[in-house]
């Protein structure tokens, strides 16, 4: 008898254990910043497959690319073949901002950027105010 009730104690802490799988997992809102500072349009197009693979895990989770420097290629109108990608991420929620210091320097006017362009006065501040905040930071690209 005390073979059986040790057994069945073990198997209902076992079966009670929370799942570590991400899938499962019960856990605070996500926040995550992405850096995008590259030319690099494969960097660009991978960028958009990991947002939505993570959106794909974490549904509700708050995402921000911050882009500037050479990165603003990516948010740029002309020839930008990932406008669908990027329009479809922004209803999904997640926010572009784009470094208004950046588009100064390189002569960009707001006319030039994809409508859905969130903008920052400067984008390293924008990347350090979010961390400060607890959001996770994650330089894109390769």
């Amino acid at each position: 008898m005390k073979k059986i009730l040790f057994w069945a104690l073990a198997f209902w802490c076992i079966a009670s254990l929370p799942s570590f799988s991400q899938k499962t997992k019960k856990m605070k809102e996500h926040a995550i910043v992405f850096h995008l500072a590259t030319p690099d349009t494969a960097a660009y197009r991978a960028l958009t497959k990991q947002l939505n693979n993570v959106l794909e895990v974490w549904p509700t989770a708050k995402l921000e690319v911050v882009v500037h420097n050479k990165g603003i290629g990516f948010m740029k109108k002309d020839g930008n073949v990932l406008t669908p990608q990027i329009e479809a991420l922004t209803q999904k929620g997640v926010v572009f901002a784009v470094c208004e210091n950046t588009m100064k320097s390189q002569k960009i006017t707001k006319d030039q950027i994809l409508t859905v362009a969130q903008y920052v006065p400067v984008a390293l501040i924008e990347l350090a105010l979010k961390q400060e905040e607890g959001w996770s930071y994650i330089k894109a690209g390769f």
